[in-house]
């Protein structure tokens, strides 16, 4: 596909989670209290989408997800947060 034919296509869709997005932020930065992980986590994984290179949805994906191989002798909790604690957990 072109360039063009992308835009036509998947513009308004990326439009509408950017701006999403942009009131998620908004609504963090007014809430109260200290966030957990998930929102370092989260802001990392922004960071992702500014290096320009061809595989931005991988490293959004690895920067959320846990890296560890090992299995852990018990879940911390009854569902997926969707972000890796890193060495809080650990």
């Amino acid at each position: 596909m072109t360039r063009q034919h992308i835009l036509d296509l998947y513009f308004m869709d990326a439009r509408s989670k950017l701006i999403d997005i942009a009131a998620f932020l908004d609504r963090m930065d007014r809430g109260e209290g200290e966030p957990d992980f998930r929102l370092a986590a989260f802001r990392k994984a922004l960071e992702e989408l500014q290096r320009g290179e061809p595989v931005r949805a991988k490293s959004v994906l690895m920067s959320l997800s846990d890296p560890t191989t090992e299995p852990i002798p018990k879940a911390p909790g009854k569902g997926a947060v969707g972000a890796w604690p890193g060495q809080e957990a650990h």
